[in-house]
């Protein structure tokens, strides 16, 4: 049971990081090459979307690897299972506190509605998306650490 559990959370944890890797070097770009308005369009779209999904993603990533550390606590690398929570934890509140604000402003503008620093509001939520997503890349990495 405990191995089934480590795989699902690990495979969990690899998606998700795979998804907000392509958001900030794929899907950023993309939008940003777009003509006129479609990209702060598709921004916006994107922003309702992921916005949606992306919390359930962040919380249930940080549950199964919180149950992995409980149910694996005397297996070797346990350590590096609760520092990946640990690490998930910090994503969830940068999250909380840095980009869901931004990116629940960014999914109602439109070119008639957006304010005029909306560039650099999204530039300010990219920012803290590259840090989110190192710590991310982190949590996934002592996850894979601990399979050894």
């Amino acid at each position: 049971m405990l191995n089934t559990l480590e795989i699902v959370t690990t495979v969990v944890v690899g998606l998700m990081v795979g998804v907000e890797f392509s958001v900030i070097f794929i899907m950023n770009r993309i939008l940003d090459a777009l003509p006129e308005d479609s990209g702060q369009l598709g921004h916006a779209h994107g922003g309702r979307m992921l916005g949606a999904l992306m919390p359930f993603w962040y919380i249930g990533s940080l549950v199964l690897s919180a149950i992995w550390a409980v149910a694996g606590w005397h297996h070797p690398g346990a350590g590096l299972v609760v520092t990946a929570a640990g690490l998930l934890i910090l994503s969830v509140v940068m999250s909380i506190l840095l980009l869901v604000p931004i990116n629940n402003r960014n999914k109602t503008w439109t070119p008639e509605n957006r304010p005029a620093d909306w560039k650099e509001q999204l530039h300010r939520w990219n920012r803290y998306h590259y840090i989110r997503v190192a710590v991310i890349v982190a949590a996934f990495t002592l996850l894979v650490a601990a399979l050894a």
